[in-house]
């Protein structure tokens, strides 16, 4: 899996960025993430073309390589799906949708869902070179927060760093259209902070009470182990380009994005996922063997160490990473 973004893409980027002034882009880009900090939304911080440029610039390649990261998780638990439809419902400039495309080529076609002007016509410039299912994609402006709104159904819907804007007292309508919307499968991608963690449990209770059935990222659906002083999240490193690193103030070539995960999915005519263990936090090789730390399908958190000694299972263990599954029908 490649978490950089797809060639097409970071090409129609660099084009929206002719003639663009840097210095004007990166205050935009400070005014965002400023403004998202302090919990504003993006109905109010997206005005134009150019907040939306400066969103699609700093935040796009973080919200590829999550979702893409994301989705390669969820076809390793279900090797067989297929979806022909897309709803990327809060598609902003639309880099959840073409990771959907890379991770499942079987899309066929996509419906890209804002409440932005700004956000949609970018979304459908960045895509004019894309496949088919981009290129033709249907923009749809709407509130995921109107109860009058009814979301075209597809058979992958993605809400990806969208519900985070929610108010709290709304989630539950939001979740139930999405749900409502799901012919297969949904998956919620949230940021990986302790709100970002606990919103995502949240939606993955509604989304069971509603009658989905949990693919992951939990091997188990019962209450979460954690203590109160922790929350489970994952991490992808990803490149930076010379304007990415110019529009955000930093030196580094990479970032590592912090994200957390639900898919769901419908369960009529889907066999159960098999018994995983999931890695909910970075590896540790030491001199006597690598330390892991487990979620189990019993809903324990454990701390384990696989010896060097035992050659084949720490050949297996050294290569595991931070939000790997590790499939217990495998050899041990």
């Amino acid at each position: 899996m490649d978490p950089a973004l797809p060639a097409a893409l970071r090409a129609a980027i660099d084009q929206a960025l002719e003639g663009q002034a840097r210095g004007p882009l990166a205050q935009r880009a400070g005014a965002l993430s400023a403004g998202y900090r302090g919990k504003r939304t993006s109905s109010v911080l997206v005005k134009d073309g150019g907040d939306a440029l400066a969103y699609a610039l700093t935040r796009t390649p973080a919200t590829y390589a999550a979702t893409l990261r994301a989705l390669v998780e969820v076809t390793r638990l279900r090797p067989g799906l297929a979806p022909e439809s897309l709803l990327d419902a809060g598609a902003g400039p639309g880099g959840g949708s073409w990771a959907a495309l890379d991770a499942l080529p079987s899309l066929k076609t996509c419906t890209r869902l804002d409440h932005s002007p700004a956000f949609l016509g970018l979304a459908a410039s960045l895509a004019a070179a894309g496949p088919p299912a981009l290129s033709g994609a249907q923009g749809l402006r709407g509130d995921l927060t109107d109860p009058a709104l009814t979301p075209p159904a597809a058979d992958l819907v993605l809400a990806a760093y969208a519900l985070t804007e929610v108010a709290p007292e709304k989630l539950g309508g939001v979740v139930r259209r999405l749900w409502d919307a799901t012919k297969g499968l949904i998956l919620v991608i949230e940021p990986g902070t302790p709100d970002g963690w606990r919103r995502g449990l949240e939606v993955r209770r509604m989304l069971g009470e509603a009658g989905a059935r949990l693919v992951g990222p939990c091997p188990h659906a019962g209450e979460c182990a954690l203590p109160a002083t922790d929350w489970c999240h994952f991490s992808q490193r990803l490149p930076r380009s010379r304007d990415h690193r110019r529009a955000k103030g930093g030196e580094a070539p990479f970032e590592d994005e912090k994200f957390f995960w639900i898919a769901a999915e419908r369960p009529v005519g889907a066999a159960p996922t098999a018994a995983f263990e999931r890695v909910i936090a970075p590896p540790r090789s030491g001199k006597t063997g690598v330390r892991l730390r487990l979620c189990r399908p019993d809903g324990r958190i454990e701390d384990t160490e696989v010896p060097r000694r035992d050659r084949a299972v720490f050949a297996r263990a050294r290569r595991l990473s931070w939000g790997d599954a590790l499939d217990l029908g495998e050899d041990q």
